[in-house]
């Protein structure tokens, strides 16, 4: 398997420090608010990145993190007239019903900021200890020149640097992108007490240390969206391994960014839309299978239009896979000679999904393929199938299927299929007593319901059409 590192800026085959595990730090949401469509984008790519490296018998501990303490945060405490923690308990609560309906997992652990006040305060005095950090009226900065190999991760020229733009700039620093480990505490903060005085940790800073604390010094993969690559994880990387004295992360992965409608997205534009929003117009198995759509590192325009077309897709997929079931719940016995020998046509469906999956995660190509499998299934299992050979299909997609986490059972299944089942089973015997105005009057209501229905040699078929 090969993994594009951002570190040396080319694929390289992917060796984890202990054989078939891995140890993966994803970092996690600033919970002020909830989280808009750019930050899915990290945590369901590598969702599903997580969730292949476990169909091929890795061990994955993965870690994402909750930031519950932050300028943002403390904003919006303030202008609810909450407690900063009231405000990151109700976000933490929302992120998880929003990742739930994008099919997001639990991570293994999801450590928050505030659990380890204690643990920061240790790993700074460590570093002011080795001299990589000094106390400034209470703030505390990492010393950027004491680390000789600062930038190595965005391959920036530091002297040009945009010093304005997300780097605490403050006079009194040795150098100017010298940041924040530990802040001062200001009037009207949370804050807790240190060595320093009262104040709380800066935004790099707490990475680190729920890595090391969970993971250990070296990580396997550090993931996250591309705007993050500069500041927080070169300065990740900075504090960590000028502590450790050890490489911090072996692969860092970064996705690409989003945009809405050709343009960045962007509050002053309008553009700017939390998943909750979408949530309003679209399911989350919509928006997962548009997302993973496309290869992660790519940059991705939303729109309407295209996530109109991503449902489409998804529910040829969904038809497919309902067209199997109706099959099997017909059909009989054990495969015959011509069945015999489609199988290595079908198996090749898994060998090539693996493969572009092995590419650097090629989740575009990896549902390309699970669409050809849904062809060639709907063209080699017919009425007259066995019931051996439409079960290998099915068991083939909901494998691929489920890798992914693109097509679930409620896809193809409604809740109220003991109605729909008895409107059919009501119609089936009007036909049959002639009584056709009453047939279509149950057609027209199973319309109603959004519900399609197709009279075949073996009985009635039915599927959502919305």
């Amino acid at each position: 398997m090969k993994i594009y590192n951002t570190l040396t800026r080319q694929k390289e085959t992917f060796i984890p420090l202990e054989e078939n595990k891995i140890k993966m730090y994803v970092c996690g949401p600033t919970v002020y608010n909830f989280f808009h469509i750019g930050n899915a984008r990290p945590f369901m790519i590598f969702d599903a990145f997580r969730n292949y490296m476990e169909y091929r018998g890795y061990e994955v501990t993965y870690v994402q993190n909750f930031t519950d303490v932050d300028d943002k945060i403390i904003k919006r405490a303030n202008e609810e007239g909450i407690s900063p923690i009231e405000v990151a308990e109700k976000y933490i609560a929302e992120y998880f019903k929003d990742a739930d309906a994008l099919g997001i997992k639990r991570a293994t652990v999801h450590p928050r900021v505030t659990e380890n006040i204690e643990n920061i305060i240790t790993f700074i005095e460590d570093l002011i200890s080795k001299g990589f950090a000094y106390e400034l009226n209470g703030d505390v900065y990492f010393n950027s020149q004491a680390y000789k190999e600062y930038g190595k991760l965005s391959k920036q020229n530091l002297e040009e640097l945009n010093l304005g733009a997300r780097i605490d700039v403050n006079d009194e620093k040795k150098h100017p992108i010298d940041f924040a480990l530990w802040k001062a505490k200001k009037e009207g903060e949370i804050g807790w007490k240190s060595p320093w005085g009262e104040g709380r940790p800066g935004w790099h800073i707490e990475c680190s240390v729920m890595s090391a604390r969970y993971l250990g010094d070296t990580i396997d993969i550090h993931a996250g969206g591309q705007d993050l690559i500069f500041p927080h994880h070169e300065n990740e990387i900075a504090q960590s391994e000028a502590r450790s004295g050890k490489q911090f992360a072996r692969y860092w992965m970064h996705n690409g960014y989003i945009n809405v409608d050709n343009q960045k997205m962007s509050k002053s534009l309008g553009n700017f839309f939390t998943v909750r929003d979408i949530l309003s117009e679209s399911s989350g198995q919509v928006i997962r299978f548009f997302l993973l759509s496309a290869h992660y590192r790519n940059p991705v325009n939303f729109s309407k239009e295209l996530i109109l077309q991503a449902k489409a897709g998804m529910e040829r997929l969904a038809n497919s896979k309902e067209r199997l079931v109706f099959t099997i719940s017909h059909a009989k016995g054990q495969m015959n000679e011509s069945e015999l020998e489609l199988v290595s046509a079908l198996e090749n469906h898994r060998d090539r999904f693996i493969e572009a999956m092995d590419d650097d995660i090629n989740t575009a190509d990896a549902i390309s393929i699970i669409f050809e499998l849904a062809r060639f299934s709907n063209t080699n299992v017919t009425e007259n199938s066995s019931l051996e050979w439409a079960e290998k299909n099915l068991s083939l997609f909901n494998e691929l299927t489920g890798v992914l986490n693109i097509i679930k059972a409620e896809d193809t299944a409604s809740n109220d299929n003991e109605q729909i089942e008895k409107l059919i089973k009501d119609r089936v015997e009007a036909k049959k007593n002639k009584d056709f105005a009453l047939a279509d009057a149950i057609r027209d209501e199973l319309k109603s319901m959004g519900i399609e229905i197709e009279d075949t040699r073996q009985g009635t078929k039915w599927k959502k059409i919305n």
